[in-house]
C-alpha cells in the first residue's frame, strides 16, 4: 500500500515553507493543500489540527502532525535516514533545537513587527530584526551551513525568512546585506538548491501580500 502524505499549507508562511523543505530534501512526494486561512479554513484543517487550527499540518496515513519544527523533525526521522537533517550526536542535535527556537521567538517576531509597525515603531522592530539576525550570522560563523558542509535543521528553521528580506528592506529602506554579509551569503549558497527554489515564493510576491495585510490592518 503506497504512502499517503499531505501537507495543509499556507504559501506565505514560513513554516509551512519548513515542511515543504524537509519533504523535498527527502524526495517525498507529497499532495499539497492550500489553505485560505485569512478567510475560511478548511473542515480537514479544522479536524486535524483543533487545538491550534494552524497551519502547516502534515498528514501521514491519515494522522495529524503539527507545529513546523516537530513536522521537519518528524520527517527527518521517518524518511531519507542517509540524509539526515538533524545529527547524529545528542548535544549537537540539542544545540541545533535551541537555535531553531531562537528563530521562533526571535526573527520572526521582530519580522512581522516591521511590516506591521510604523514610524519609531518600526525602527525598534527594525533594530530587533538586524540584532537577530548579527546573532544569528555569529553561530554562522565561517561555515558553508549552520551545521558545517550539510544542509541541515537549522538552515531549515531559518531559510524561509529569506523570502521576508525585500519586503522589510522596501518597508524600512535598508539592505540586510550590508548588515549581515555572511548570512546573505548563507542564503544565496541555500538558494542554489533546487529544493529552495521549489518551496520558497518569490520576494516580490510575499512584498505584495504583507502590504495587502498591512494596509487592512492600519484600516482596522
Amino acid at each position: 500500500m503506497a504512502e499517503e502524505v499531505t501537507l495543509l499549507d499556507f504559501w506565505p508562511s514560513p513554516f509551512g515553507m519548513r515542511a515543504k523543505i524537509a519533504l523535498r530534501e527527502k524526495g517525498v512526494h507529497f499532495d499539497l493543500r492550500e489553505e485560505e486561512l485569512l478567510s475560511n479554513k478548511s473542515p480537514l484543517l479544522l479536524q486535524m489540527n483543533p487545538i491550534h487550527k494552524k497551519i502547516p499540518v502534515l498528514i501521514h496515513n491519515g494522522k495529524p502532525v503539527c507545529e513546523s519544527h516537530i513536522i521537519v523533525q518528524y520527517i527527518d526521522e521517518t524518511w531519507g535516514p542517509e540524509s539526515p537533517l538533524l545529527p547524529s550526536d545528542p548535544h549537537e542535535r540539542a544545540h541545533a533545537r535551541f537555535w531553531a527556537d531562537f528563530v521562533d521567538k526571535k526573527i520572526f517576531p521582530s519580522g512581522l513587527a516591521v511590516w506591521r509597525s510604523t514610524g519609531e515603531d518600526q525602527e525598534v522592530a527594525k533594530k530587533e530584526f538586524i540584532v537577530g539576525l548579527k546573532v544569528m550570522e555569529g553561530e554562522l560563523g565561517d561555515k558553508a551551513y549552520f551545521g558545517g558542509e550539510r544542509f541541515g535543521f537549522l538552515d531549515v528553521s531559518l531559510i524561509p525568512f529569506y523570502s521576508w528580506f525585500y519586503a522589510i528592506e522596501t518597508l524600512t529602506d535598508c539592505t540586510i546585506g550590508d548588515e549581515c554579509s555572511k548570512l546573505m551569503g548563507w542564503a544565496k549558497r541555500c538558494m542554489q538548491r533546487e529544493t529552495m527554489a521549489k518551496s520558497l515564493p518569490d520576494q516580490h510576491k510575499v512584498y505584495d501580500f504583507m502590504s495587502e495585510v498591512r494596509k487592512k490592518l492600519q484600516a482596522q
